[in-house]
């Protein structure tokens, strides 16, 4: 998404969450907003906005009831919808710009996707949280400070960037594998054995990254994208040394702290001013207790080599911080995390918090266990792996910048980012607009229920003489630029083929 320079974070970007079940009488209508971005919007601009996503979600359903609106397309703006559960709507709303307004709707619904996922696995789930307390104000509290945290990650300066054409050889919602030898393979299997000793119970389940790739899991497909996705944001030594997401498309950027605390502090009286203009419900934002997981420069890495953080606050009648923890959907039930980190490997056990004896007090005699038992092995392991280790660009391929989906495993390849800036704007605005006829062909063939899993290929010539080539077969995607001017359609194709048989084992080849 472009933004000229002219443009605030208010003109181009506005994003809510309300509650189609509440406020429907007379003098409630603030009653159904539960998120509104900027949030020190006036109430009758946040009431237009919601109002105007209400009235296209009901009108839309006459024409579609089975299938909820995804994006409304305006002369002006991008109307983005998810529905997060059910009768809870997410909303962005994106204005378009004359110069490089170019951006994915599946791009920015993958950030509406995400920040959810994210908030369900700390907080649960906000029906949940609706239903425990109705006024909603316990809600509204942790929506705000976990949304302003995640967004502080796509801020640069007093800029807010999201998703856009510079992107398109990138895909959210997907994990990245570090491939590795049988030999270390059977060294981490090892491994994981051990820590699962350690835990002491039988539902345990664990997660090891080397750098920002994962090695191994014992999750869900569904849990190990969200931990995945929040490790690489909060818990790699790259996030941890940077003080900076390396997730967010702004990787390492020095002013992304700073800008957080400005976008939160700007808006800090918000929610008391929500409180205030309500005479249902006169306890103030500071009633709550608000725990907030994304917050910047919180975790650390202590002298035993387990991360520490102060996020979760204090134990009962404790001096010391409270132990992380999580729900799992994978068992619905919440899991304390543990989290060791050796140079650049990084190791994470969930253990069933109601499976601690003694609550956070047994949580001691498990790291003290992983310790004396594993210590040798997470060595062994870190060595293996960085001796096998290519660097930051271990799977560039010459003369090729290329993007590969399996969306059955969740599992995601792509040329390395410093590879993918040297393609010219014409080319990944190319990329981008390809990627766009693909969401459409398979949001069409989801709406008919016809096969979404049938071949495709695509290809485009851009102005700069590029090829922009898809292909898609059974659930797998690649995407490809080759920016050759001279080359024919013949030797574009060619050249797919010989990336599908060497690198993805012939699955694209025709």
């Amino acid at each position: 998404m472009g933004m000229s320079a002219a443009s605030s974070v208010s003109e181009a970007m506005k994003l809510c969450i309300f509650d189609l079940r509440r406020g429907q009488h007379e003098g409630q209508e603030l009653d159904k907003i539960l998120y509104f971005f900027p949030a020190d919007l006036p109430f009758p601009t946040q009431l237009s906005v919601i109002g105007l996503s209400e009235g296209l979600i009901t009108f839309t359903r006459i024409f579609s009831p089975e299938a909820p609106c995804e994006v409304i397309e305006a002369e002006k703006h991008s109307h983005v919808f998810y529905e997060a559960e059910c009768d809870i709507w997410m909303v962005m709303v994106v204005e378009k710009s004359e110069s490089e307004a170019i951006w994915r709707t599946a791009a920015l619904r993958s950030v509406l996707k995400e920040v959810h996922s994210l908030f369900v696995m700390f907080h649960g789930s906000i029906r949940a949280l609706l239903d425990r307390e109705p006024s909603g104000g316990l809600t509204r509290t942790h929506l705000y400070y976990f949304i302003m945290d995640y967004l502080s990650d796509f801020l640069s300066g007093k800029k807010l960037h999201l998703p856009n054409f510079r992107d398109s050889l990138k895909e959210r919602g997907m994990v990245q594998m570090l491939t590795i030898g049988r030999e270390a393979a059977l060294e981490v299997q090892s491994l994981v054995r051990v820590l699962e000793s350690c835990a002491g119970c039988t539902q345990s389940y664990s997660l090891i990254m080397f750098q920002d790739l994962l090695v191994s899991t014992t999750l869900s497909p569904d849990d190990l994208v969200n931990l995945f996705t929040y490790t690489v944001m909060r818990l790699t030594p790259d996030a941890l040394s940077a003080g900076a997401s390396s997730w967010s498309y702004l990787r390492k950027g020095s002013t992304t702290s700073n800008a957080s605390g400005s976008l939160l502090t700007s808006s800090t009286s918000v929610l008391d001013r929500y409180y205030s203009s309500r005479d249902t419900s006169p306890v103030g934002v500071r009633s709550y207790q608000v725990v907030r997981p994304l917050q910047h420069e919180k975790w650390s890495k202590g002298k035993d080599g387990f991360l520490v953080t102060d996020i979760w606050g204090t134990g009962v009648g404790s001096l010391s911080p409270s132990s992380p923890t999580i729900w799992l959907k994978q068992t619905e039930e919440r899991m304390y995390l543990c989290a060791f980190q050796h140079r650049s490997l990084t190791i994470i056990l969930f253990i069933p918090v109601t499976s601690v004896h003694n609550g956070e007090q047994g949580l001691p005699v498990v790291k003290q266990q992983i310790l004396e038992n594993a210590s040798s092995k997470i060595i062994k392991v870190e060595e293996k792996l960085s001796r096998g280790w290519g660097g930051e660009n271990a799977y560039h391929v010459s003369g090729y910048r290329y993007l590969l989906v399996d969306g059955d495993r969740y599992i995601s390849r792509a040329s390395p980012p410093g590879k993918v800036t040297t393609l010219t704007k014409d080319s990944l605005v190319a990329m981008s607009k390809l990627r766009e006829e693909v969401d459409l062909e398979k949001s069409r063939a989801k709406c008919d229920g016809s096969d979404c899993e049938k071949d495709q290929e695509i290809c485009i010539r851009a102005k700069n003489g590029a090829w922009v080539i898809s292909r898609l077969t059974r659930g797998k995607e690649l995407y490809m630029v080759l920016e050759k001017a001279n080359e024919t359609l013949l030797y574009a194709s060619e050249a797919v083929e010989k990336f599908s048989d060497r690198y993805c084992s012939g699955v694209f080849s025709l």
